[in-house]
């Protein structure tokens, strides 16, 4: 049986009307706990910053297992407070490690604040109300689904209400005791810490300590208090219950146990990464010219030509701008337009290197946007810019989608200047960061911090990870100094007219 167009129109609207988003709940503000000499991340970090009054620390966090160990070690040391924001949260291996160390953290008294974008949350809206039923933990989701359950549902919200729904919040950080930071691209999943049996992102992040760490615990409690963020009492309310954090329990103890031998325990209880990090043993560079830059979390609610919406952006036109002698730029999801690549010409003009590395057609799962950014490749070259793809990561052949969430091999977003500066954050160089997307990120004036950003860039244009694109006699080229394309290497039928497609329809605005 077949409905009628008009049917299904109608059986849409009807869903869409049955889920409207209840009035926000008048909440106090609520913000970060201030530091003390109390806990033993305040008495491991205090000193430090005493002897570097107005710096703070930063250390680039680039394997995926030093990510994690970062994050549980940081948890598990807090004693007053924990902060945790994120775009994606999979109940994965890590994922369910991270829910753990959160509820462990809270039964020791530690105030636990969880933030989440709902375009992932809705999907375990069980998992994050039986948290949010401790009596230490409190979960909200940004910019929230008035459905909680039911793809047919979730489908009829979007469409109904498709200007705010497609506006979301893609920020990560992870705070504990207002000591110790850790912010940057990573969302919470296998793909992000290396532990995943298919595709594993190239990812980054700043772990930080100092009044850095301050400045973005203040950029938490401009979300955490905004209009936009939803407890989830007020949203799925039958899902916070002390029977659902029982449950939930009962489910980490038999994840822990399965868990125990694998190499993330394994890697927990042979790393001591925090202080490691205090003690000198891994390098944290202390700079006192940083900034700590967020989006106002009204982006969602601002109009389409408010300049206000893209604060990230907008502070980082005068860090690119003042390159001198060059500018390197890793962004897996890259759209530049016509005035960015106008712009990136016009330096090289200017005896300026601009070098990118973005995901190749093969490596990027997102073909859409590849679309978008395939439009602008040619003119980028013709001006000058240096351009590498990075090649796909084992089984990424078989995993495209027009419209993905973060499924690309690159997943870092970095950008370096004269090998003096640099930007470590969420933001990627397209319109959605720009113009729909909340976002965040970290400069920092530190040579040996720029420098070893642009030696990862160099170890990841190197010709066995990625493939370097030029142009012969006007016509583009790949080569990875072994082999020679003339087409999208290893991309398939499939991928090559998803990205056709989306290059056709000029879907820009929306990548």
């Amino acid at each position: 049986m077949k409905f009628a167009p008009h049917i299904s129109i109608l059986l849409l609207s009807l869903l869409a009307g049955c889920a409207q988003l209840p009035p926000r709940p008048a909440l106090p503000d609520a913000t970060a706990i201030a530091p003390t000499s109390a806990t033993q991340l305040d008495q491991l970090t205090a000193p430090l910053e005493a002897e570097h009054p107005g710096q703070s620390a930063f250390r680039l966090v680039v394997e995926g297992t030093e990510a994690f160990v970062t994050r549980v070690q940081s948890a598990r040391l807090a004693a007053r407070s924990l902060d945790v924001q994120s775009y994606i949260w999979h109940m994965d291996l890590t994922g369910r490690y991270f829910v753990q160390e959160l509820l462990l953290a809270a039964d020791r008294g530690v105030r636990v604040r969880l933030l989440l974008d709902d375009m992932d949350a809705r999907n375990e809206s069980a998992t994050f109300g039986a948290l949010s039923a401790h009596p230490d933990i409190e979960v909200r989701t940004f910019n929230p689904f008035a459905s909680r359950h039911g793809a047919l549902r979730f489908i009829a919200e979007a469409t109904t209400s498709f200007e705010r729904i497609n506006r979301r919040m893609h920020n990560k950080s992870w705070i504990a005791d207002n000591r110790i930071a850790v912010v940057g691209g990573r969302n919470i999943g296998d793909e992000y810490f290396g532990a995943s049996e298919d595709v594993n992102f190239v990812d980054l992040d700043f772990a930080m300590i100092g009044p850095v760490v301050r400045a973005a615990s203040d950029s938490f409690d401009n979300y955490w208090n905004s209009p936009a963020a939803y407890p989830l009492e007020a949203l799925d309310p039958a899902a916070v219950t002390a029977a659902g954090l029982d449950r939930l329990r009962s489910e980490l103890r038999s994840h822990a146990a399965q868990a125990e031998q694998g190499r993330y325990a394994q890697a927990l209880r042979a790393d001591d990464a925090i202080k490691r990090m205090i003690a000198g043993e891994w390098p944290m560079q202390w700079s006192d010219n940083y900034r700590f830059v967020a989006d106002d979390p009204h982006k969602v609610t601002m109009k389409k030509r408010d300049a206000q919406r893209t604060h990230v952006g907008a502070t980082l036109v005068p860090m690119v701008s003042s390159a001198q002698t060059r500018l390197s730029i890793i962004s897996p999801y890259f759209v530049p337009g016509e005035e960015v690549t106008a712009a990136f010409s016009k330096m090289v003009g200017n005896d300026r290197d601009v070098s990118i590395l973005t995901n190749s057609l093969a490596a990027n799962d997102v073909a859409a946007v590849h679309g978008g950014y395939s439009r602008h490749r040619k003119a980028l070259l013709e001006g000058g810019v240096q351009i590498w793809e990075l090649k796909p990561l084992p089984g990424m052949e078989d995993n495209a989608s027009l419209f993905g969430s973060s499924g690309a091999s690159l997943h870092t977003k970095a950008f370096a200047v004269d090998g003096r500066g640099l930007f470590v954050g969420s933001y990627n160089l397209d319109p959605r960061s720009t113009w729909l997307n909340c976002e965040q990120g970290v400069f920092a004036q530190s040579e040996p911090l720029a420098l070893q950003l642009e030696q990862i860039f160099d170890r990841q244009t190197a010709g066995e990870h990625a493939w370097r694109v030029a142009l012969d006699a006007g016509k583009l080229q790949w080569t990875d100094g072994r082999e020679t394309f003339d087409h999208e290497p290893h991309a398939s039928w499939g991928r090559r007219f998803q990205a056709w497609l989306a290059r056709t329809l000029r879907l820009d605005a929306q990548l």
